[in-house]
């Protein structure tokens, strides 16, 4: 995933510390015939991956050399090829599948949620972190660097997340938001690293991707199997408290449990499992996910057998997409990230789909997810203001409009200091004039066309985001739900990349809400249309993420370098060269969605309640859950269209609005107000913080989002985490 995705999808993931022990599940049938099937399936695609490669050895000289028939073993050619290379190659596939496979089902099982996945605990945006360090400030070439500095960085991504989780008692909430908050903050300080170094972005561009085409000989997996095989061993010592802290915290502790110990323990090996598979083949992410869904579609919930059928299909899943890696685009190789997902996604989506899947999540976790971080019930208000003119009458917040006003003023002052702000040498006195069209011609050229143009391109794409934010959080209950979640900003990225390469330029404007609407509407009809429970939607964005993320890597990994950065810049959310005209399609859209955002919150603060109160309210809860995602997505649509997916402002605006604005009231202006000005103090930052250097407006934010998210999330005063 992109560094603006680390924020948020963690929605989907995020489970009560204490929820209340799920109701018995429904019967499942012996796993024992499924493990003998997988365990064959092993062999075979093991047999398989032995027996396919660049070099021209089949099976036969596969059995020569294993048996040792004739002295095979003495032949240097078939030693260099099955001894060195696919003999290593198959084994760290079957143990780095096994590996993902067992810290995916081993996070869904301590998070109570079988939507975890392995990069919640920072590990890859850690790894990734790691080799671009090696590689910009150390100039590291070598596999073996790549591998020592993935691990190193994955290993300090995990240690802040068990500081943090474990400073505060150590529940899963805590630690996945602990999770959120690192990963988004490595994700955006790897993108600062990665944008003044070319060098840097070439490399790895090829190394995000994951491969096993780098191991050679015995050497990296022998350093890495005691890692590996304390991880393995953690796990299995952790499955039986794990069944106990499944009935609750209570239950556990009275079980002679300690769910903080437990919980500790589960991350400890989550993290060495899941930082040797990084290092050995690059961040392979989904496979978790896929591998711990597939085990509980078979064996239901019991922690043991599901653990151990999610290696063994992790296993299976890896092998598998590295044979057909080598085979789909021979001579060369196929990104094995790539045919995991072509292989998951649909295997994932056509299982959710599925009548069995009811039977499989007794609860709903999407509801569970998107229910647990709930607003404070409303605190009595101030009386509101009436205005009265003859028959009519006007009621005014007293308590929103002063946040309104207040966000107007810091807003207009955040402007004049983005206009003055930069490498010329302009006082505030030639900045003013030279807005309003006096003083010097280069002055005005300098402020006019450059400055104000990006700065009004900025607030227009910043109150978007922040109004599509507030929409999404209101409909959705959860101060963690964003656009992103149904693929907006995956489908715009990829309709920008198609059109940049059908024009051969960077593409027009609209190609990203149109990629926008696309994504919604093949995730809304995968999942079975708008009336589908939320937990499917919510695994079919995933599953769509994933692929098009997965499809978006190789794209750029396979453009000039010239083209590629300046794609992965707008990726991260870049208001570079963004003028008046490309803003003119969002201030028109703003100008026509404002006012229905703001009809359309008045009857979206009623299902807050029930949906039986607010039908008997005369409030239709379907067609306004219909109103609010269209407002949302094309909102976010137009945003992503004019300055690329910036993280962390539709999560961050209506948080800040809320607590201006107080929780008795949608704040719609004040969430446009606050993602303007979130957008522009951003964009003002990464232009004047490195000299000579200007750091995208989308990694700043993400870099400032971690900790942000964390000051929300797990701050003393948030009784409704």
């Amino acid at each position: 995933m992109t560094s603006s995705q680390a924020g948020v999808h963690e929605a989907s993931v995020a489970s009560a510390p204490d929820a209340p022990p799920p109701p018995p599940p429904a019967r499942h049938r012996s796993a024992w015939p499924v493990a003998v099937g997988a365990v064959a399936v092993l062999l075979a695609l093991a047999a398989l991956s032995l027996s396919v490669g660049a070099g021209e050895v089949g099976p036969g000289g596969v059995l020569d050399y294993l048996l040792n028939r004739d002295g095979a073993r003495a032949d240097h050619r078939l030693a260099l090829v099955i001894g060195d290379l696919r003999l290593p190659r198959t084994l760290t596939a079957l143990l780095v599948g096994a590996a993902l496979g067992v810290a995916g089902a081993q996070l869904q099982s301590v998070t109570r949620n079988p939507l975890a996945e392995t990069g919640l605990l920072g590990v890859n945006a850690g790894a990734s972190l790691g080799v671009v360090l090696g590689i910009a400030v150390l100039g590291v070439q070598t596999s073996y660097g790549y591998l020592a500095f993935a691990f190193g960085g994955a290993v300090l991504a995990s240690a802040l997340v068990l500081l943090i989780a474990g400073s505060r008692g150590g529940s899963p909430m805590r630690l996945v938001l602990g999770g959120s908050a690192v990963g988004a903050t490595f994700g955006g300080i790897t993108g600062v690293l990665i944008v003044n170094s070319p060098e840097a972005y070439d490399r790895y561009r090829v190394w995000v991707l994951g491969s096993l085409a780098g191991v050679q000989g015995w050497t990296t997996l022998r350093q890495l199997a005691p890692v590996l095989g304390a991880g393995f061993l953690l796990a299995l010592l952790t499955t039986r408290p794990l069944s106990a802290l499944a009935l609750g915290d209570d239950l556990a502790r009275g079980l002679g449990h300690r769910p903080g110990a437990t919980r500790a323990t589960v991350a400890l090996a989550v993290t060495l499992l899941t930082a040797s598979a990084v290092a050995l083949a690059g961040p392979i992410s989904f496979l978790g996910l896929l591998a711990g869904f597939l085990a509980r579609a078979v064996a239901g919930p019991r922690v043991g057998r599901l653990t151990l059928l999610a290696g063994a299909f992790g296993a299976a899943v890896l092998t598998g997409a590295d044979v057909l890696a080598r085979l789909v685009a021979r001579p060369f190789e196929a990104p094995v990230s790539v045919i995991v997902a072509l292989i998951g996604a649909p295997a994932l989506i056509a299982i959710v789909r599925s009548r069995r899947s009811a039977a499989l999540t007794p609860a709903d976790p999407a509801e569970d997810a998107m229910t647990s971080v709930r607003r404070a019930e409303p605190a009595p208000a101030k009386p509101d203001l009436a205005l009265r003119y003859g028959a009519w009458s006007l009621l005014i917040p007293r308590r929103s409009l002063l946040a309104a006003l207040g966000l107007a003023a810091t807003l207009l002052a955040a402007v004049v200091v983005s206009a003055h702000a930069g490498q010329s040498e302009l006082d505030l006195g030639r900045t003013l004039q030279a807005v309003f069209g006096y003083g010097e011609r280069l002055d005005v050229l300098l402020v006019q066309k450059f400055r104000l143009g990006r700065i009004v391109a900025g607030l227009a794409a910043g109150a978007a985001l922040g109004l599509a934010g507030c929409l999404t959080q209101t409909l959705a209950r959860n101060r963690l739900a964003t656009p992103e979640l149904l693929g907006v900003n995956d489908g715009a990225t990829a309709a920008v990349l198609i059109s940049a390469t059908a024009s051969g330029s960077f593409g027009a404007w609209w190609a990203g809400p149109l990629g926008a609407l696309a994504a919604v509407l093949v995730v809304t009809l995968v999942s079975g249309g708008l009336g589908a429970r939320g937990y499917r939607v919510l695994v079919v964005g995933l599953a769509m993420s994933a692929l098009a993320s997965a499809v978006i890597q190789v794209a750029m990994a396979r453009r000039s370098l010239n083209s590629a950065g300046s794609l992965y810049v707008w990726t991260s959310g870049s208001l570079n060269g963004r003028d008046h005209a490309v803003a003119a399609p969002v201030l028109i859209g703003l100008a026509a969605l404002v006012p229905l955002a703001l009809v359309v919150a008045r009857r979206l603060a009623v299902l807050r309640f029930d949906d039986s109160v607010a039908a008997s309210l005369g409030v239709d809860p379907g067609r306004v859950r219909l109103a609010c995602l269209l407002l949302a997505v094309v909102l976010a649509g137009l945003a992503v269209g004019v300055c690329g997916p910036v993280g962390f402002v539709a999560l961050a605006a209506p948080v800040i609005a809320g607590r201006l604005a107080g929780p008795t009231r949608v704040p719609v202006l004040g969430s446009a107000l606050t993602g303007a000005l979130l957008v522009v103090l951003a964009d003002t930052v990464g232009r004047v913080l490195i000299g000579g250097v200007e750091i995208p407006v989308g990694i700043v934010t993400t870099v400032l989002g971690g900790p942000f998210l964390l000051w929300v999330l797990l701050g003393r005063r948030q009784g409704a985490v």
